[in-house]
């Protein structure tokens, strides 16, 4: 089971009275559809970035799940931060007000949109506490890329970098002899992580492909641009820029372009906050995982320097963070400035506090990055609003234009993926590059669609003991290529199979013993001689008439020949991989036959 298809999603949820929102304690929907399968019955759980893992505690401690979840290192510190993050906004909204009744079907489809376009809010749960985080976290067991793990005997699975974020993974699943890639959340642009490994999903049966970038027609070093050229100008203008962000990811980078813009930008005078509960936490990690990191990032390790620059910031006071608007902020602060702190969904969080305070200027900018969340959504309840609004969704993913170039590379024999990405947006629909162009087409499916993958197992891998195989006796029947019969006992256990020397006849002995439970094991009975080859037809008509048979004739089939021995009244029927005489109660001229078929085959 793949974590990344039960991602959470943040609604604002609340009521409509006129033009204002009168907001209700937050509630979260999960992507999972637990009438669809029961996870208690769950044996795997693969985690393929920290993004992907937001709903993990729902599953592990209210679902009866007693598997085991696989993810990276970077992956569980990371996602811990951000969950730990989550859990202390939600425990600072005020709980006083509680609305229910908007759930209600008939009064959901009179209010607005996006409510009124909700799916199954009456599934949406209240967020997880830390315990139940912890608890969750417990659960997972650390795999490092490249690295095998063997599942009950019948499969391995290994991680792959996907590029994408620290930590982040694709998957191999993969059997001895069929093997399914799953893509998920990837990139090959060169930012801080390690870069994709595409090499090893070659020779894919089945490639499953999902995670693509949710702003395909936006170029990512074009919006870092633009979000650093319109911050340039909202704090030259004498206002204050908030950046609504994740405490990992994105900001790594922009903080990394912000610190080769800041001289030539003349900003060295404007202070960065970064305010976040896990905000040095966030900070620190990013600078020790330098073996996740790409290799210019490791080479600063072992000079040694930090592999981000945020490091330097952070020393020269350029950058500043705190874990919350209490406290050494209050003191610290001062204007303009540049604010970055969460959630970016603009309902809950320090972020709240900045929009309150800011957006009555038209002075000060909202900046969004994150492509997470529709910027009009939310900003929705703080209208009307005089606060200038930037959109530059940085979604670093892989685009269709990406994604056709390395399905030619990687070449899967299928390809699935969601059923949006076989079709056009239904805003453009003529862009037909917006979609995925392969060969064979690739199957689509829907939301909590089951789909069966095209393949079937046919083989199944046997282990030979060493001292049943010492002792074949190989036979050459072409060159180059030999056989031996063998006479063994299966012995399957944990979908392994090995095949061992069969038990040896017992020795009868005088008096009355207790029978063991060896004994009910029958003998092994001496095998008839095996043939191999084919006969050819012209000399076994030859071979006939040295021995006195005449009239004979010889026609052709579909599967083979038949011979006609019509003076003997006799057929001979010659196949691939059999062959039959047929004559009238003679068994003697049968067996003469038979001895000829013979001469031509090899016996083993």
């Amino acid at each position: 089971m793949q974590c990344a298809q039960i991602q959470i999603n943040y609604y604002y949820v609340g009521l409509w009275t006129g033009h204002d929102f009168h907001s209700q304690f937050p509630s979260f929907a999960t992507c999972s559809k637990t009438e669809l399968i029961d996870l208690s019955t769950v044996d795997v759980i693969l985690i393929s970035n920290y993004h992907c893992m937001m709903a993990l505690p729902y599953i592990t401690e209210h679902t009866g799940f007693t598997g085991t979840v696989y993810a990276t290192e970077p992956t569980v510190q990371i996602g811990r931060l951000l969950m730990e993050e989550l859990v202390n906004f939600i425990e600072r909204v005020p709980k006083a007000q509680s609305a229910s009744l908007w759930k209600n079907k008939d009064i959901q489809r009179l209010l607005p949109s996006p409510l009124k376009d909700a799916v199954e809010v009456s599934t949406w749960r209240r967020c997880y506490t830390m315990q139940e985080v912890n608890s969750a976290l417990s659960k997972i067991q650390l795999v490092g890329y490249s690295q095998k793990i063997e599942l009950f005997g019948a499969v391995q699975v290994t991680p792959l970098s996907s590029g994408y974020a620290l930590g982040s993974s694709n998957w191999i699943i993969q059997s001895h002899y069929e093997k399914v890639s799953y893509v998920s959340g990837s990139s090959l642009l060169t930012t801080h992580p390690q870069p994709m490994d595409q090499a090893s999903l070659k020779n894919s049966d089945v490639l499953v492909l999902t995670g693509l970038t949710q702003i395909p027609t936006a170029n990512p070093d074009g919006m870092v641009g633009e979000f650093c050229s319109n911050l340039a100008l909202t704090v030259r203008n004498g206002g204050n820029v908030l950046v609504p962000c994740y405490p990992s990811g994105v900001i790594y980078d922009l903080l990394e372009c912000l610190y080769q813009y800041i001289d030539s930008a003349g900003l060295s005078n404007i202070p960065f906050y970064f305010i976040s509960p896990v905000a040095n936490s966030s900070l620190e990690f990013s600078q020790i995982f330098a073996e996740w990191l790409c290799h210019n990032k490791q080479t600063k390790v072992y000079l040694p320097e930090p592999p981000f620059p945020h490091a330097e910031l952070i020393q020269t006071n350029k950058l500043k963070h705190y874990p919350s608007l209490h406290g050494d902020f209050s003191s610290d602060f001062r204007q303009p400035c540049v604010v970055f702190t969460g959630h970016p969904s603009l309902r809950f969080g320090d972020v709240v506090h900045f929009m309150e305070l800011w957006g009555k200027s038209s002075l000060n900018t909202v900046i969004f990055t994150e492509p997470d969340f529709s910027y009009l959504e939310a900003l929705a309840p703080y209208q009307p609003l005089a606060m200038k609004c930037i959109y530059c969704p940085i979604d670093t993913r892989l685009n269709f234009i990406q994604v056709s170039k390395l399905l030619k590379e990687v070449q899967p024999l299928h390809v699935v993926c969601p059923e949006q990405y076989t079709q056009p947006p239904p805003a453009q629909s003529h862009r037909m590059d917006l979609m995925i162009d392969c060969q064979p087409p690739a199957m689509s499916y829907r939301r909590a669609e089951v789909l069966a993958l095209p393949f079937k197992r046919r083989y199944e891998k046997i282990e030979i003991m060493p001292e049943l195989a010492d002792s074949l006796v190989p036979m050459e029947i072409k060159p180059g290529i030999s056989l031996a019969t063998v006479s063994a006992v299966l012995h399957t256990k944990d979908n392994k199979h090995v095949l061992q020397p069969p038990p040896r006849p017992t020795q009868p002995t005088g008096g009355k013993k207790r029978k063991r439970a060896s004994d009910d094991i029958p003998d092994c009975k001496v095998l008839k001689p095996l043939l191999s080859g084919s006969i050819p037809v012209e000399q076994f008509v030859q071979a006939l008439e040295k021995h006195g048979f005449s009239d004979i004739k010889v026609e052709d089939t579909a599967k083979g020949h038949i011979v006609l021995l019509q003076e003997a009244e006799t057929l001979i029927q010659i196949e691939e991989d059999s062959t039959h005489i047929i004559c009238d109660n003679d068994e003697m001229l049968r067996v003469r036959l038979r001895d000829l078929v013979l001469k031509f085959l090899q016996k083993f």
